[in-house]
């Protein structure tokens, strides 16, 4: 069975398991990320974070498939300066929220 397997079959489909333990990796962090919150507003922004995150994401992967050659590379100079500079402000407003609320974690039992 394995012997009959070409290389371009083989590359697709390591392609698809690749891509479905990418996709599940992202949604597991997106769930971490919103669960380990300690107030509804912490919890609210991250749901818009993720969002954002999320179709940033498809978008850059679309352009990356759809744009023809010499430009998808383009693609990938505002990809490498965003990327960091959110992930840098998803920080920074999380730490703000945390520190503005007095609450109680939501995952604390007595």
């Amino acid at each position: 069975m394995l012997d009959s397997i070409t290389g371009p079959q083989l590359g697709l489909i390591g392609g698809i398991v690749g891509t479905a333990i990418g996709v599940a990796g992202g949604v597991i962090g997106t769930y971490y990320s919103i669960k380990n919150t300690n107030s509804p507003l912490e919890r609210k922004f991250m749901i818009k974070a993720s969002t954002w995150t999320w179709i940033a994401g498809i978008i850059f992967l679309g352009m990356l498939i759809g744009l023809p050659s010499p430009y998808r590379f383009l693609v990938w100079i505002p990809y490498g300066f965003l990327l960091p500079v959110g992930i840098r402000y998803i920080n920074n407003r999380q730490a703000q929220i945390r520190a503005m609320d007095v609450s109680p974690p939501a995952n604390l039992s007595a």
